[in-house]
């Protein structure tokens, strides 16, 4: 009982204490952190808090992991942590920095960090202020769910920012789950977080798009997701052997205005909606093959039509 509350004084005190008993505090699991957390745990790092709001949301996350004792986010026991993890959501964490600054008066020794692809380790500066240091982590990757995250993260690649301190905790913690991480600027955070929106979230609903034209087009339920699956695969897997111009294919490329404006008539009457992104997406094409943007704008031989205007304006929603 004397060694814990020895050890529990060190901790609350700021004092070094071996890397191997330090209890790391899960603020707010996400579905991040809950993956997070279950493979740190496994990996031999010590889950010691799991806090949240509403501590059914906790125990759900704890039962996730497998360690951790759950407490809410208000709890005073939380200064039995020396490193915390905060995944709550992007807008939540400043205020949840603000609020364990006033429950732990003292944060020198402690280190936390925090999840948020867009912005940088700032959003904890009110416990930099008392003490601590301060240090992002985010996975350049999609974690639809907790389950999803446990296979996704493990090899991944992470952005690091922060103290020093913080960004060598963050590094081993990447390193212990065999991943790469890489440094940023401060400014440059939205940039980075952005790529992965572009890449990720806009290739989904791509993917929806093209699933509901296929069922119009009267292809069998049963074959669309599989088919879309894998030839959404061999792209991906064309863009890692090739890279972006060698990869890119279809009547854009080739110059096939005959079958564009097909496409397009039929976007008309099938999904008007569509033909905006449509002709960006063609001109975004254009430029990624280094043709010169204006070939859209170009007038047709000897007629002098805006190839542009004759495009958009013709098959206009």
């Amino acid at each position: 009982m004397k060694n814990r509350t020895r050890r529990g004084s060190e901790i609350s005190q700021g004092r070094d204490v071996p890397e191997s008993s330090w209890g790391v505090a899960l603020i707010g699991p996400g579905r991040v952190g809950q993956a997070m957390a279950q493979l740190l745990a496994r990996a031999g790092v010590r889950i010691r808090f799991v806090a949240a709001r509403r501590l059914s949301r906790a125990r759900q996350a704890a039962r996730f992991i497998g360690s951790g004792k759950v407490v809410r986010l208000d709890d005073p026991a939380l200064a039995g942590a020396k490193i915390f993890l905060i995944t709550v959501k992007d807008s939540a964490i400043a205020p949840v920095a603000g609020e364990l600054a006033g429950i732990i008066p003292n944060w020198r020794g402690r280190i936390a960090l925090h999840t948020c692809g867009s912005a940088s380790a700032s959003l904890l500066t009110p416990l930099a202020r008392k003490g601590a240091s301060i240090g992002s982590v985010h996975p350049y990757q999609t974690v639809p769910s907790r389950e999803a995250g446990i296979k996704n993260l493990p090899g991944g690649y992470w952005a690091v920012d922060g103290d020093a301190r913080a960004r060598r905790l963050a590094g081993r913690w990447v390193k212990l789950l065999k991943g790469t991480s890489f440094s940023i600027p401060a400014n440059r955070r939205t940039l980075y977080h952005l790529s992965a929106f572009l890449v990720s979230p806009t290739t989904v609903t791509l993917i929806d798009q093209s699933e509901k034209l296929l069922r119009i087009a009267g292809v069998p339920k049963r074959v669309i997701r599989p088919m879309l699956t894998r030839f959404v695969g061999e792209t991906l897997e064309n863009f890692a052997q090739f890279g972006a111009l060698k990869s890119l294919t279809g009547p854009a490329i080739r110059g096939d205005w005959t079958t564009l404006e097909k496409h397009a008539a039929a976007l008309k009457r099938t999904a008007p909606q569509l033909l905006p992104l449509y002709h960006e997406l063609v001109v975004a094409m254009l430029r990624v093959a280094g043709k010169r943007s204006r070939a859209l704008d170009s007038g047709r031989a000897g007629r002098g039509v805006d190839r542009k205007a004759n495009f958009i304006g013709k098959f206009k929603p």
